[in-house]
Order: C-alpha cells, then structure tokens, then sequence
C-alpha cells in the first residue's frame, strides 16, 4: 500500500505535467526506502523497481503496461491487471490469503538487492544496453546505405584508426 507521502508527490508531479514515469518514480523510490528500512527483501533490484511500478499503476498513474516482445506475458498481464484497476476499468477483489502469502515470501528476500551500489549496476546496465542496441542499429543502416564500395571504405577507415602509430 503506497504511503500518502508518495500520493502527494506523484498528485504533484502530474499537476506539473511531468510524465508518468516520473510519477511513477515517487513509488518506486518509496518502495527502495521500503526494503532499505527492513520492512521486506527483494530478489532482485528489477523485483524492487517492478512492485514500485506496479503500484503506481495502481494509484491511478497513467502508465501503461508494457507493449508485446517488451517483457514476458505474465509480467504484461500483471501490468494490464494493475493499470485497469488504478483507471478504475476493473474491480479488485481483496485475496487476504495471497496477500499474507506475498508479504512472507518478500520477508525471506534479501534487502541488499536495492543498495546503492546495487541501484548504481541496474542504471549501468540499462545505460549500457541502450547505447549498445543504438550502436548496433547505427552500424546496420550504415551498411544498409553505403553499399560496397562504401564499406570498403568505411572498413579501410577503420583498420587505419585501430593501427597504431609508429
């Protein structure tokens, strides 16, 4: 259950026209202090930044679930499940046994997964991920319009930055 602290700041955010992700990042952080202040563990900083999203989602904040191909079924159902509720678009039932259930299986999690060097490594890798991705589109269109002769040249180009200078 998000704290009324985190409904304020996110309520604020919105009213300042920032985007959903940003107001979904109060919960998130909400949810870092959470684990960090020993009131759960998490298996894994994604874990930690998922239930964060996902009680936004939640609140009513206007982030849709992940498109196809983005993450698996079961996290976009989960998603979809939790969006349609915050827009008012679903009744939840309250489900006290699961409810008890996930909070035990949380309490057993580690709560080192959202320290800060941890927290530092997940936005490394992210970084990481997108400029490979961009830098291997960036290559295939290259390829795509140079055609051969540009290639070659292009490669020729290459290999004399790579030698080195004598």
């Amino acid at each position: 259950m998000p704290t009324k602290r985190a409904m304020n700041r996110a309520e604020r955010d919105r009213r300042q026209g920032k985007s959903p992700s940003t107001q979904a990042g109060e919960f998130v952080r909400e949810e870092i202090d959470k684990i960090r202040g020993g009131k759960h563990g998490a298996r894994s900083t994604k874990q930690a930044i998922a239930i964060g999203l996902s009680e936004a989602r939640r609140a009513g904040v206007d982030l849709p679930p992940p498109s196809k191909g983005k993450a698996k079924a079961r996290t976009r159902k989960s998603a979809e499940y939790a969006y349609e509720a915050g827009q008012h678009k679903r009744k939840t039932k309250t489900r006290p046994r699961a409810a008890r259930a996930v909070s035990k299986a949380l309490k057993r999690e580690p709560q080192d997964t959202v320290s800060h060097a941890a927290m530092s490594r997940q936005g490394k890798q992210a970084a990481a991920h997108r400029s490979a991705a961009s830098r291997s589109a960036a290559g295939r269109k290259a390829a795509r319009t140079k055609g051969a002769a540009g290639r070659s040249a292009a490669e020729r180009q290459a290999a004399r930055t790579r030698r080195p200078r004598s």
